[in-house]
């Protein structure tokens, strides 16, 4: 039985972690947070496709992808959380289990923050626990798809 695999992405921005407001979203940087994904996956008994872009296309190509290629999303969609109708139609019609995450308590932040259009599509939100949410969303979606040896 292959290992699960989950498409992990991440939204615009997020390839300037570590330089861009490292006193709300740290000093790591996206490929630190590819490697802490990976090391946790590996332990889970996921496959990871880790992507990030800066276009609201191509994240919706890669969500629509997903419908053949991947077991689950992890999204960190940035600035388009709450303001992208375009990825949450991609994502309700994906098929697969969503999990959303976001390095900073988006509620305890501006108020335009406060609504997000990924989590009408989302099992559930991890927000607040930095790169931390990332590992949290892989064992999550351990728990969603269920045992290794149950899938298919």
């Amino acid at each position: 039985m292959a290992d699960a695999t989950i498409l992990v992405l991440n939204g615009p921005n997020l390839n300037l972690l570590g330089v861009r407001e490292p006193e709300t979203y740290g000093r790591e940087t996206l490929a630190d947070i590819e490697e802490l994904c990976l090391e946790r996956a590996a332990a889970l008994g996921l496959a990871i496709d880790f992507r990030q872009s800066n276009h609201e296309g191509q994240l919706v190509d890669w969500i629509q992808e997903a419908r053949q290629t991947a077991d689950g999303i992890v999204l960190n969609a940035g600035a388009y959380t709450h303001t992208s109708i375009a990825i949450l139609d991609a994502l309700r019609s994906a098929d697969v289990p969503v999990i959303e995450v976001h390095l900073s308590n988006i509620f305890r932040r501006e108020a335009y923050r406060h609504h997000s259009y990924v989590s009408e599509a989302a099992q559930g939100v991890i927000c607040g626990f930095g790169s931390q949410g990332y590992t949290l969303a892989l064992e999550a979606m351990t728990r969603i798809l269920g045992p290794l040896d149950e899938r298919d």
